[in-house]
Parts: structure tokens; sequence; C-alpha cells
């Protein structure tokens, strides 16, 4: 529970939730771009309230109260409003990715499944974000108050990564390759007895919508059954009572996702087999018959494997999911769904402020566990723990891919990267495949460069309001590829033209010889 806030601190508290809602007010509206100089007058207005809440704090003291975590929100969302704005380079803008790092390696410090190839890309990006916050520490740029922050969020991640690492490094070298495979089968039995609770699910809505459809056709046409059936009614037999419509069909898909499922799980089950069987007197042996060191992290993981094993064998014979874990999969699943379609429409749909509600939602489910277990009313722990752990883990990893991915180009400029990324795509192909060409077929993309050119005011894109937004270099260089691509085309063009001229100059339709050979025949 956190603890109450300093009498002190309560102006600053005021403040900064007047800040909060500032920003949520700015992050709903939809109907214009968001402007780089709204997002930095609530920047200055942030740190001047850091800045007081340091003057009246010991920096040697860790505090959480209500004020910290306000902190957090505001500038959580202050960070996707620099994404937004194009600002990627700048350290405000490396808050929300340090965030989302610091869950996922908390998770899975947790879990204590990883290897060192899932560490490296983490230790590869917190090198990145160091260096960003290095160069505005020297440079200046940002007031030393948002910088300390910063700093003190960086090393807390380096820390708990270096603790991962250390963990790993007590691994004895003949050891590391039946870990790292224990670390790969986990991940794929968590991922099918996902699969496997999404299918159970699907079919449980399923047959209830089919079960609802039924009773209000039933209803509509009761009236006129009990007319044609009175005097003449019989008890209804199993053999007489019809099956709902596509019942059968249903049996017959889930029979099938069943089917293949339990033969996905076969093999995994027998390599789990072999690798238990490497082991004497429940010990991994090295060489020569030794007992190599860190033999608790392989055995206690191989032993997790074959409880994922049996949970999912529990659920293909029960065919249900808890109901007291139902709405948390319901939104975890939803979430994951959403997420996933933004991975692959982000550079046309995605605003990263839109990315904060689904961060929200993720730490309020996050909050419901208790030990590190999902529990019911009455404090049990149902099964399917894995599978809600699995998709809690892959929501957090899809916003921080959303996160990392974000391009240094304003979200006013980005129709028009967009744009050109598709015209240069386009423009690739037909110079891959060749000709011939017309100038009919490359109008096209000449009228789509013209109209992109036509929107530049003194070599420049300018936005609404009559500032440089964030970008212009990158968008500059797609059109000047775009431009050169077109050109290549009318080049080779060009050259077809001058290959069929010397092709007719070969043979002169009027030359006097011919005739005088034929009148010579003759």
């Amino acid at each position: 529970m956190s603890a109450p806030v300093a009498q002190e601190e309560l102006p600053i508290l005021e403040a900064v939730i007047n800040i909060r809602n500032r920003l949520t007010a700015l992050k709903k509206n939809r109907g214009e771009f968001i402007k780089p100089a709204d997002v930095y007058q609530l920047y200055q207005a942030i740190v001047k309230q850091v800045t007081r809440l340091n003057e009246v704090r010991d920096d040697h003291t860790t505090y959480n109260n209500r004020l910290d975590t306000t902190l957090a929100d505001v500038f959580n969302l202050l960070s996707l409003f620099f994404l937004t704005i194009g600002r990627t380079r700048e350290c405000p803008a490396t808050y929300s990715q340090i965030a989302s790092m610091r869950q996922i390696l908390v998770h899975m410090d947790e879990s204590g499944v990883y290897n060192e190839s899932d560490l490296a890309p983490f230790h590869r990006r917190l090198h990145e974000l160091r260096n960003i916050l290095q160069h505005d520490m020297e440079s200046g740029k940002h007031p030393p108050a948002m910088t300390k922050l910063l700093d003190r969020q960086l090393n807390e991640c380096e820390n708990l990564l270096r603790k991962l690492e250390d963990s790993l490094s007590v691994l004895s070298p003949e050891l590391i390759p039946i870990h790292e495979r224990l670390v790969n089968i986990r991940r794929q039995l968590v991922a099918l007895a996902a699969k496997e609770t999404a299918r159970e699910v699907d079919a449980a809505d399923a047959h209830a919508a089919k079960v609802e459809d039924l009773k209000g056709k039933s209803s509509a046409s009761g009236s006129e059954e009990s007319e044609s059936t009175e005097g003449e009614a019989k008890t209804p037999t199993r053999e007489s009572t019809p099956k709902p419509e596509g019942h059968r069909e249903r049996d017959g898909k889930d029979g099938k996702d069943g089917l293949r499922i339990k033969a996905e799980l076969k093999p995994i089950q027998e390599e789990l087999r072999r690798i238990d069987s490497k082991r004497v007197d429940g010990k991994f042996l090295g060489p020569g018959g030794t007992v190599p060191a860190s033999q608790a992290i392989c055995s206690s993981l191989l032993e997790e494997c074959f409880e994922i094993v049996q949970e999912i064998r529990a659920q293909d014979e029960s065919k249900n999911v808890a109901s007291s874990l139902r709405p948390i999969y319901d939104r975890l699943s939803e979430i994951r769904k959403e997420l996933e379609q933004l991975v692959l429409t982000h550079r046309w749909s995605l605003r990263e402020t839109d990315l904060w509600n689904y961060s929200l939602s993720l730490q309020e489910i996050d909050k419901m566990r208790v030990d590190g277990k999902f529990v019911d009313a009455e404090g049990n722990r149902p099964e399917g723990q894995y599978v809600l752990l699995y998709l809690l883990r892959r929501c957090y990893g899809l916003i921080y891919r959303l996160l990392s991915s974000s391009e240094p180009v304003s979200e006013e400029l980005m129709p028009i990267a967009n744009k050109l990324s598709t015209v240069k795509k386009c423009l690739n192909e037909v110079l891959k495949y060749g000709g011939p060409f017309s100038p009919r077929d490359l109008y096209p993309y000449q009228l789509a460069l013209h109209q992109i050119d036509s929107m530049r005011k003194e070599g420049k894109f300018v936005g609404v309001d009559g500032s440089i937004p964030e970008g212009q270099g990158i968008v500059m260089a797609h059109l000047n590829e775009c431009h050169e691509l077109l050109e290549m085309l009318k080049e080779s063009m060009d050259d077809a033209e001058e290959e069929e001229y010397a092709d007719d100059d070969d043979y002169d339709f009027n030359d006097p010889s011919d005739d005088e050979e034929d009148e010579e025949e003759e």
C-alpha cells in the first residue's frame, strides 16, 4: 500500500493531477494533429513540479506514494506524446520504453525462463537509450530534473538486466545447450496451452450463440407448433429430439483442432522424456560422469515443462476454462488481438498515445496477481495460470515492440511518409521486373510525386499551424529516392525506344536497289 502524501507535497500533487488531465484531454482529441508547442508547454510544466519536488525531498530516501504513481503516469503519457510528434531521439521519449522494458525484465526474472539470446536485444537497446540520455545531459538540451529521473530509471533497468545475466553465468557450459532447449520447449508449450484454451472458449461461445438462436426460433414458432400438435403430444426421446443446426460441424471442427494440438504435443513430450532420461539419480551428468553446477535451474525448468504438459492434457479432457479466470482471459485475448493488429498496421493507424490505454489495462490485470498467481474470490489458484501469464507477457512484448519501432517522423508527416514508402516499393517492383514501359504507365507515379512536391513551401513540409514538423530529413530522403527511381525508369524507356528505332533502320522499305533486283527477276 502506498504511503500518505506529505503536507508540503500536496500542492505539487494537485498541479501534477491537473497536468495529467490536460494530457488526457489532448490525447482524446482526434480531430487535429498534436502540436509540438502544446506538448512542450505541458513538458515544461511537469519539469517545474519535479524541480519543486526535488527541493522538498531527500535524494537518499525511496518514496512511493500517490504523487509518485501520478508522476509515473504523466511521464509515461508525455513520453508517448514525444514519440507521436517524432522526437524519438530526445530523452523524454525514452521513458515509456524504459518502463516497458522493466516490466518485461521483471516477468522474465519471475519466470526464470530466458537465455542469453533473449537478453541481448535488451542490452543493445539500453545502450542506445543510454547514449540518447548522455547526449542530452552533455548538451544541456533538457533540464537536470528530467535527465536525473531518466538516469535513475535506466540504472534500475540495467541492474535488473545484470541480475538476469548473472543468474545465467552460474550455468556450467555442459548444461547450457539443455537449458536453452528447455526454455524453447516451455515457450512452445505455453503457446500451445493458449491455443488450446482459445479453441475451447471459441467453441463454448459458438455453442451458446447457437442455443440462443434456437430459443429465439422456437419461441417465434411456438404458437403454430402448439396448434398442429394439439392432442398428439408425445414425450420427446433422445432419438426424436433434433440436434442444433451446425452441432455436428462444430464437433467435427473441435475434434480436428484437438487432434492437431495432440499431434503437436506428442513430439514435445517425447523430447522432454529424452532430456529426462539423461539424468542419473535426478542429476544431469557432464563428461566423465561429473555433476555440473546449477542443476536446480535445469531440473526445475524440466519439471515445469512436464506440469504444463499435464495442464494441456487436463484441459483437453475437461473442455473447460476456470470461470473465475474467464473474464481475465477474455480481456487479455482481446488486448493481444488488438495489439497484433497494430503491429501489422501501425504505420498507418497508430498514434503512440493510443498505447496508453493498453498499458493501463495490463497494469491493472498485473496487480490482480497474488504472489505471482491469479486467485479467485476464495483465494484459490484455479487452473490456467500459465495461459494467463503467457498472454500478459505477450501483450507487454507487443507494446515494447511498437514503442521501439516508432520512427522519428511526426504524426502530421506520417501520411506523406507512408505514401512515399508505398510509391518507392511500387517503383522498385516495376524496375525489378522490367518493361516495356510507356509514358502512360509511369504517369500515376509522376502525379503522386508532383502532388507531394506541391505540398512543400520553400523546400520544407509545413504544418497546419505554420510550424516545421519533425522528420523532414526522412521524408525528403524518401522523396529523392522516388525521383531517382522514376528517372531510371524513364532512361530505360528511352533506351528501349532507341533500340527499336535502330532495328527499324536495319531495313529500308524504300531502298531502290531492292526494286532493281525485283525488275531483273521479272
